[in-house]
């Protein structure tokens, strides 16, 4: 027995915000660097960067992630929203390091920081821009249990508040008139940058490897074997892995050899569609045996 649900159909919508987004951000942030001289608003700049190269990867990937499945992919291209995810999180390491190195090399030859009020109001539009897409990222990669548009959204909320760290490194440099807090404080940006990279290249890693279903997902599914098995039957060789947005789930229903194939397989079909209605986007493959059989055991 085999059967599934239909994924949600095309995401690339999304990408197309982060896009957008990014394009425009990109050229808000430079302006401030340009205004400032800021190295704290030049990892902004930067990261902005990163943004449009992760965010045309998300909108390649929601492409091909929507594609049915054919001959050659008989279980889809769900999986191919990790590739997004860990070139993402991969980006996302390199503009932690360049960060770093710029912010050690101010570090070490402290320079002043030019007209900071007008740099500073450029850089909080620029930061409410992404607050905003990364909002929605986040809200519609978590219901539609995309890892691209979710790590889309992690990263750009990341961009936040390396934002709003730079913002007030800047505004202590202005009353302070300390310079070197805008490379110490670069700094810590580019630490921050790295503890995200790092876990969301794992998270795609973990997706590659075919990780389990979530916690949340296996209670699910615990709870309606359960359930079944009161009614003189025995489920087994239970396996699950996350795909993109698809979850799979497989196992073995054991039944009492005198039942009828009919009736056999009018249970298998009550079951895989119980938890399709209770796990959205699963597929779920179910094999039909004899409870008396030995080799229904093995």
């Amino acid at each position: 027995m085999l059967s599934h649900n239909k994924i949600h159909p095309n995401l690339t919508r999304f990408a197309w915000h982060s896009i957008n987004a990014a394009i425009l951000t990109i050229g808000i942030k430079t302006a401030a660097y340009l205004i400032t001289g800021s190295v704290g608003l030049f990892s902004d700049a930067l990261e902005g960067g990163v943004n449009l190269v992760g965010a045309l990867m998300q909108l390649f990937v929601l492409k091909v992630a929507a594609q049915p499945a054919d001959d050659e992919h008989m279980y889809g291209h769900s999986k191919a929203e990790y590739f997004s995810s860990g070139a993402e999180g991969f980006l996302i390491l390199s503009a932690a390091i360049i960060i770093g190195f710029e912010a050690i090399k101010r570090l070490l030859v402290p320079e002043p920081i030019d007209q900071i009020l007008e740099g500073l109001s450029v850089s909080l539009v620029a930061s409410l821009i992404n607050l905003l897409v990364a909002r929605v990222l986040i809200k519609n990669g978590q219901k539609f249990q995309s890892i691209a548009l979710t790590a889309g959204g992690q990263h750009l909320m990341t961009d936040v508040y390396t934002s709003a760290g730079v913002i007030l490194g800047v505004g202590l440099v202005e009353l302070t008139g300390w310079y070197w807090l805008d490379p110490v404080i670069a700094l810590v940006v580019a630490a921050n940058i790295l503890i995200t990279g790092y876990r969301i290249l794992h998270e795609s890693i973990e997706g590659l490897m075919d990780h389990s279903i979530s916690t949340e997902k296996q209670a699910i599914l615990s709870g309606i074997i359960s359930r079944h098995r009161q009614n003189g039957i025995e489920i087994h060789e239970v396996r699950t892995r996350q795909a993109g947005a698809q979850s799979y789930i497989r196992f073995h229903i054991l039944v009492p050899g005198d039942w009828t194939v009919q009736r056999g397989h009018q249970l298998c079909d009550d079951i895989e569609l119980e938890i399709q209605s209770a796990i959205p986007n699963s597929r779920v493959d179910t094999h039909l045996e004899s409870l008396e059989d030995p080799r229904s055991w093995m």
